[in-house]
């Protein structure tokens, strides 16, 4: 960054500071990772004084010649790694990319039927304070309280009831495996269209550790980062009777000319996806979650579902006397990088919520495995053990940082 270095110091600066954090922290953060170097220079390339309205073949301005063929690209990788038979990738992120799925299905004033904020969803699949809760109705669905799950049968008297013109599967804070084809059964039953927001699990979907929704939902979306290793931008899938009114939805519907870099970083990382690596990679997601799973368990946390199946961990932190900001801000002292979160049917406020959540993506690509979790599990007890304590707390940041030397 020698140019950065010289032309304005204090932003190079802070970049040196966070890339430091980055790999002197525990960074625990389910949507978080680390991308390839390969990633990240496709993504700070030329490519960025590029502006190309339209697609591939059908641009408005000149010039286009190699954005065509990387948008091509990645499209392509896109649509054999899925198996689709059309992906859309030039969405900025999620938020916008769900908004482009609605606006391709529906009009202003349907029903769309979504998880709560609370139990586990999104901002996007209909919380009243986003622009989708604004303009649709919003059907609210919910896990069980007994066990935390998703339960069918209640959602098919729900649905069957409201009569959605849409349902989405797929969640921010849900730890177990979805069930695609029975949510197709109950959107057949009352003719909803089936959406899928894969963001957090598409990299597990793609290794071979979930289900996969494609051939079951009418539009599947997923950002680029989280479990799936890219940069932060985002994709819809779709068949190919959809194609035209999705890609008519991204552009000129919601945005103008897509950003270029991202596309090819995009491409970077699901040619990286499609290798028998990445494969590797995601069932070692799951076995950390699972082991740090069962080792805060036995330090006495309530797990959401009582475990998990996936990158994810929903943790109940109340039956150690804490509460979740309170505990993800002691752990970020101690170099423990958490969210406080909700639980379903949480007592408390979502600004002040009982749990904190944790996930696996991150760590797993610097190489841990079950033996670092172990070691993890520890660091977190220390630091619940002496929340208030701050210079046990430094000390514990040392052992941190100590332990992250091998990682960098």
């Amino acid at each position: 960054m020698q140019y950065l270095q010289k032309n304005d110091r204090q932003i190079y600066n802070l970049i040196q500071k966070e890339e430091k954090r980055q790999y002197s922290e525990v960074r625990l953060i389910p949507s978080e990772n680390y991308t390839s170097k390969a990633v990240m220079e496709a993504s700070g390339s030329v490519l960025t004084n590029k502006y190309s309205e339209g697609y591939a073949g059908k641009r408005y301005y000149q010039g286009q010649v190699y954005i065509d063929e990387i948008e091509i690209l990645a499209k392509t990788r896109a649509e054999e790694l899925f198996k689709v038979s059309h992906a859309n990738v030039q969405p900025y992120s999620g938020s916008p990319a769900n908004l482009a799925c609605y606006m391709a299905l529906l009009e202003p004033g349907d029903k769309i039927m979504g998880m709560t904020l609370t139990s586990g969803g999104h901002l996007t699949h209909g919380a009243s304070v986003s622009a989708i809760g604004k303009l649709f109705e919003i059907v609210p669905y919910t896990v069980s309280e007994k066990t935390g799950l998703l339960d069918f049968d209640e959602l098919e008297k729900i649905a069957i009831k409201e009569k959605p013109k849409l349902i989405i599967a797929g969640y921010t804070a849900y730890p177990r495996k979805v069930s695609f084809s029975k949510f197709k059964a109950i959107a057949k039953k009352v003719g909803a269209y089936l959406h899928a927001d894969i963001a957090h699990i598409s990299g597990l979907i793609v290794s071979g550790e979930h289900p996969s929704p494609s051939p079951h939902a009418d539009t599947i979306m997923t950002t680029t980062h989280k479990s799936l290793r890219g940069p932060r931008g985002a994709m819809i899938m779709c068949n190919s009777k959809l194609a035209q009114d999705i890609d008519r939805a991204v552009f000129p519907g919601l945005q103008g000319g897509p950003h270029d870099n991202t596309t090819a970083a995009i491409a970077v990382a699901l040619k990286e996806a499609l290798g028998s690596d990445f494969r590797k990679y995601g069932k070692q997601v799951v076995r950390n979650a699972q082991a740090l799973a069962e080792g805060l368990q036995e330090i006495g946390l309530k797990l959401s579902t009582g475990g998990t199946d996936t990158h994810l961990i929903l943790a109940d932190v109340t039956p150690l006397g804490l509460i979740g900001k309170q505990a993800a801000v002691a752990l970020e002292k101690a170099g423990l990088i958490v969210n406080a979160n909700t639980i379903p049917f949480d007592k408390r406020s979502p600004f002040s919520p009982s749990g904190i959540r944790l996930g696996t993506p991150a760590i797993t690509t610097l190489g841990m495995k079950e033996k670092e979790m172990k070691e993890i599990v520890k660091f977190i007890k220390e630091v619940f053990d002496h929340v208030d304590n701050d210079r046990k707390l430094k000390q514990v940041r040392k052992e941190v940082e100590e332990f992250m030397a091998s990682y960098r």
